[in-house]
């Protein structure tokens, strides 16, 4: 069985540059990766990583349809980290619907995939290419 390594838990949101200046300088959390225009960035907070991401950009990321009036939307997804995406998707796939299969995102230098919680929460698995 392989090992899932939560690594972050991801906030999505609508208004991100808002969001990220109220945690960098409201809540004075550290950035661990971009900035207030990049879209994605990172926050440590003590040893715990808290991701914030465009909820457009998780949705299209994750092959679902995006409206910003549609309260069922994604909010907020868990980040787990894998060895390999490839293995996990064929040891899981079976048991759960993956909404993505894996795919390389080069650009963030990782590969992705996305599956759902019996409950409808969003869960991505991923490796560092």
């Amino acid at each position: 069985m392989i090992v899932l390594e939560l690594t972050h838990t991801r906030l999505l949101t609508d208004n991100y540059k808002e969001s990220f200046l109220f945690y960098r300088d409201v809540l004075g959390f550290e950035v661990s990766w971009g900035d207030e225009n990049s879209l994605y960035g990172q926050f440590r907070v003590g040893t715990v990583s808290l991701g914030l991401f465009e909820r457009k950009q998780m949705a299209e990321a994750a092959g679902t349809r995006f409206s910003p009036d549609d309260p069922h939307i994604d909010r907020t997804a868990l980040i787990f980290k894998v060895k390999s995406v490839e293995d996990k998707y064929n040891e899981l796939k079976e048991k759960v619907m993956f909404v993505t299969k894996p795919v390389a995102q080069a650009a963030w230098g990782i590969k992705v995939a996305h599956f759902r919680d019996p409950d409808g929460a969003l869960i991505e698995i991923y490796e560092n290419l």
